[in-house]
């Protein structure tokens, strides 16, 4: 099982890798893949459940969906993403949504979108026992607050607020840091500033690691970020597939004779 000790010794050396699950079957091709960290997104919203955002997600579904991923993964860390308003405005509620992720769905860590709100409840976490993986850069659910999902640090003053709010949630404890959307040499720099792991999304490079959304990775998606790349054509394969379902249905070449079981010592029915 791949540890917090185990992503801090791959942390220059090696790139770490981290894809998106939602559900057993995709966490267990992600798992048996050698991906190193399994993130249970909140992306489910808008790549499985049909939302256009991720705000609709709350604890509950997104408990649901972390306990499917860790019920078929064995060898990749999984992380909880905690949704809109799970955290940062209270911090026993947010140590309670959290703790259950790890404690009643099996993750190994969890990962927040990050502020100066996010600091002191990292540090509270990781001294109660529960893993955070931070994220920076564009955090999407703030979609209503940026109306969009524009690129971050994009000018030296909001550059050098992720450079600080990445250094003041390592010393928080934070494990890990996702860099999402920001241009590639202020990636570098957090990067070289810190001795935790960056883990980039359309972040260039020079990160650490690198994670995507598996519908955008595996070509599910209807649409795909600029910064994402398609390693296959899954939407494709499967449009084709029902395609082929329905014609055999229709035309009634399925199902065939090694589809089917005769009784044959059935008497007749009435």
């Amino acid at each position: 099982m791949t540890s917090v000790r185990d992503l801090r010794a791959k942390a220059g050396t090696e790139p770490i890798t981290m894809l998106t699950a939602y559900d057993a079957p995709t966490a267990a091709i992600v798992d048996e893949a050698d991906v190193d960290v399994i993130l249970v997104g909140d992306s489910v919203a808008n790549a499985a459940l049909g939302y256009e955002t991720t705000v609709p997600v709350d604890v509950d579904a997104m408990a649901h969906h972390v306990g499917a991923v860790t019920r078929a993964t064995e060898e990749a860390m999984v992380v909880a993403d905690m949704p809109f308003l799970s955290y940062g405005a209270d911090e026993a509620t947010a140590i309670e949504n959290a703790g259950r992720m790890l404690q009643e769905e099996g993750a190994d860590a969890v990962k927040l979108e990050c502020g100066p709100h996010t600091v002191d409840l990292t540090r509270r976490l990781v001294e109660l026992g529960i893993p955070v993986m931070a994220h920076l850069g564009l955090t999407p659910q703030h979609v209503n607050q940026y109306g969009g999902y524009p690129r971050q640090g994009t000018d030296q003053e909001s550059a050098e607020r992720i450079l600080q709010l990445a250094r003041e949630h390592e010393d928080a404890g934070a494990f890990s840091l996702v860099l999402e959307h920001v241009p590639s040499n202020v990636a570098a720099e957090v990067t070289d500033a810190i001795d935790i792991p960056t883990i980039g999304i359309g972040a260039g490079p020079d990160c650490d690691g690198q994670v995507l959304v598996f519908h955008d990775a595996v070509g599910m998606s209807e649409w795909s970020p600029s910064f994402a790349k398609q390693f296959g054509d899954v939407k494709g394969e499967m449009e084709s597939a029902v395609s082929d379902f329905v014609e055999a249905v229709e035309s009634e070449s399925f199902p065939a004779e090694e589809h089917s079981h005769e009784q044959a010592d059935l008497d007749e029915l009435y």
